[in-house]
């Protein structure tokens, strides 16, 4: 059995670490609201786009773009894969990785070798390298501080290398952030882009007024879900009365770039916010974690300086009859 000193010196260790777990579930709290402001001030600007840019393209016969035109073959593949630069978010950065190396394998089951990976935040960057795997660059800057220009750059970067032939494919693979007790991992095509409007308002599902992650919350966003999916209008009535200007190419060439640009910005702040989420969740498990632990070790240490009072009572009784 551990002595008094040792016990009283556990207490204070613990002490001390739910102190910094409690501290740091405050500090993600914060953070996550800072992502939840941010999701919602972008998003009435990229469901707007999306749905007048679906719905003109199906409406409009000869409407298309190049950026819908799959290629014939499948040789080169980009991978936008999305983590964080620290740790301690429970297995945010791992899931985020497993799904990544499984996409590599079935496409080199496929026959496809040339993989490049585009790791957004230091964790996956990581692998990448110890892996060896082909990098498209570093993005570590992204993973803290969201930025819509860097995103933009780099959607850029890939439709100008979808164009030219030299990626056949490009996919995002993230969390999407549905509340702050639920966030979903997704592998999503980027290029060739889904111009259906089967898809318009598939992900604004996001539950972005409560940073609780309770039982509660997670009811109150099934019901919203139900809700919405009741109102949706499948296939939605498209207005095919559009006045073009200048031309057709020329609209189509500024709105498809845009809604890509838009893709990569919505994944990145799902990404950042599902982060803070998960290691709100993470340490607030480890401040309870460490709750139950004071109370055994408070029970314990009660116990044995109990027992070492009796011991020398019984002594010192032993010793007067003796005497």
């Amino acid at each position: 059995m551990p002595s008094l000193k040792e016990i009283k010196t556990r207490i204070t260790s613990v002490k001390g670490t739910r102190k910094i777990t409690s501290a740091m579930k405050m500090v993600a709290s914060s953070k996550l609201h800072h992502a939840q402001v941010a999701i919602q001030n972008m998003l009435p600007y990229s469901n707007q786009l999306e749905h007048i840019l679906k719905s003109f393209l199906i409406s409009t016969p000869d409407a298309s773009s190049e950026y819908q035109m799959a290629h014939a073959q499948m040789k080169r593949v980009a991978l936008v894969v999305f983590s964080s630069n620290s740790s301690l978010c429970g297995g945010f950065n791992n899931n985020v990785i497993k799904l990544m190396l499984q996409a590599v394998e079935e496409y080199h089951a496929l026959g496809v070798e040339d993989i490049t990976i585009y790791p957004i935040g230091r964790k996956v960057e990581e692998k990448v390298d110890k892996l060896g795997l082909k990098k498209g660059g570093s993005f570590l800057d992204l993973a803290d501080k969201p930025n819509s220009e860097d995103c933009r750059q780099l959607a850029m970067k890939l439709c100008e290398q979808f164009l030219h032939g030299e990626v056949d494919k490009v996919e995002l693979i993230y969390h999407h952030f549905k509340s702050a007790g639920s966030q979903i991992l997704q592998r999503r095509t980027f290029l060739p882009i889904d111009l259906s409007t089967e898809a318009i308002g598939e992900e604004n599902d996001r539950d972005l007024g409560s940073n609780l992650a309770t039982a509660k919350a997670q009811e109150y966003l099934r019901k919203k879900k139900a809700k919405e999916a009741g109102e949706r209008i499948q296939g939605a009535k498209i207005n095919d009365d559009f006045i073009v200007e200048p031309d057709l190419e020329t609209v189509l060439r500024a709105l498809v770039p845009k809604e890509l640009h838009l893709s990569v910005y919505t994944a990145l702040l799902d990404s950042v916010a599902s982060e803070h989420a998960a290691r709100m969740v993470a340490m607030q498990a480890a401040t309870d974690n460490a709750d139950e632990l004071l109370k055994e070790l408070n029970l314990q240490y009660n116990k044995s300086r109990q027992a070492a009072i009796t011991s020398e009572l019984l002594d010192i009784v032993g010793g007067s009859v003796n005497n």
